[in-house]
């Protein structure tokens, strides 16, 4: 996703205001040498804002080495952060430099830094202080000058509390935070995800998009698995269907997650086959669907991912929502969680009431329909910021 140097930041999708304020922070902490601790959840990008806060920073044309603490054994991981002598142990049949010493006058960036071991995280401190390492069998220390950018998905408030996590280290590396925003409090970006992503994984340039039920859908679903989760399902579908308009209930369940099988409507062991009669050989064509759905007038005009048209339906086009309840005609035999499903639904009305009133409570209040005092009580309850 990143394209060029100095433009890095700018290949961050997305048009929110968390996204707007995430790279005018990252522009702002690339001018720093000190370090940088990222939190998120998993599949929200940490690597590619890392990967922004060195192509925007004066060590941009020095080298940017990562490694993940927590797909390597504990044994390993000291070798391969401070390198090793030959003769350090068993198999070690030359000399090795470390990602510190490949690292030197660029960027090293930790991913999941809340899995080094404890002993690890002692000698990881006296680096960061002292800027020298000794590998391991040596003797003597070399000096580096490395930008530390850390990342993890854990509480490390809550690992220090237990003894897991060096207070002394998280003080260390906490001086620049930089919190990424997970998908679900940023879905007015989808759209334009879905696009990027059905442009990126298009077979010979055959590009999928989304009826509007299905960007509705995609909306209001809450993506647990982040950006990472929407790529991996905008892949599957372009290599499955290459150039066809996707309708998410029409596809088969083992494609999707049980959420979005439920918010579909379902029937359990439903296929794409038995969703309507295609003609031998059709199968797989989806606009053999649609165009059953065009025949019945339950289809209206399809636009692409990434238009306008699709977004302004996301936020306006409220008879899509009372389309989308009344084409429910069967309930999954396992149930629906039909109220996480309302409280998604609420919460989205009242962020997007909260933005186009520019956090003003008593005009989201008039907008909604909804007691002032209400409002406030739901803005708490979903944890929204009406700033």
């Amino acid at each position: 996703m990143v394209a060029d140097k100095r433009n890095s930041a700018g290949n961050i999708l997305g048009s929110s205001s968390e996204l707007t304020q995430l790279r005018g922070l990252i522009k702002q902490c690339a001018a720093s040498d000190a370090p940088v601790l990222l939190r998120g959840e998993s599949g929200t990008g940490k690597e590619l804002v890392s990967r922004a806060l060195h192509d925007y920073s004066e060590r941009s044309s020095k080298p940017f080495v990562a490694i993940n603490c927590g797909a390597i054994p504990d044994q390993l991981l000291e070798s391969e952060l401070f390198g090793h002598r030959k003769g350090a142990f068993t198999g070690a049949t030359c000399d090795r430099k470390g990602r510190f010493e490949l690292a030197h006058t660029g960027t090293l960036f930790l991913d999941e830094i809340g899995d080094m071991p404890s002993q690890l995280q002692v000698k990881f401190l006296r680096v960061l202080e002292q800027k020298v390492i000794q590998p391991l069998g040596g003797t003597s220390e070399t000096e580096v000058d490395v930008r530390i950018v850390a990342a993890t998905h854990r509480d490390l408030e809550e690992m220090v509390s237990k003894g897991e996590f060096r207070e002394d280290l998280l003080y260390r590396l906490n001086v620049l935070p930089i919190r990424i925003p997970p998908l679900h409090q940023r879905k007015e970006d989808i759209p334009e995800l879905l696009g990027h992503f059905a442009g990126l994984f298009a077979v010979n340039s055959q590009k999928i998009n989304f009826t509007r039920r299905s960007l509705l859908l995609l909306q209001a679903y809450s993506w647990p698995g982040n950006v990472r989760e929407l790529s991996n399902l905008v892949q599957r579908f372009s290599v499955l269907y290459p150039g066809k308009t996707i309708e998410l209930s029409k596809i088969p369940e083992e494609f999707l997650s049980q959420e979005l099988i439920h918010m579909a409507g379902f029937s359990k062991g439903s296929t794409i086959e038995e969703e309507s009669d295609v003609r031998s050989g059709e199968k797989d064509d989806l606009n053999s669907f649609y165009k059953v759905e065009e025949e019945a007038g339950l289809k209206d005009s399809q636009p692409q991912a990434n238009n306008q048209e699709g977004v302004d339906f996301l936020t306006n086009d409220f008879e899509q929502i009372i389309e989308l309840s009344n084409t429910i005609t069967t309930l999954p035999d396992a149930g629906v969680p039909t109220k996480d499903i309302l409280n998604n639904l609420e919460s989205n009305l009242i962020r997007t009431a909260l933005d186009q009133t520019s956090g003003n409570v008593s005009k989201a209040s008039e907008l909604l329909q909804m007691g002032r005092t209400s409002l406030i009580q739901k803005i708490n309850k979903y944890n929204l910021d009406k700033n």
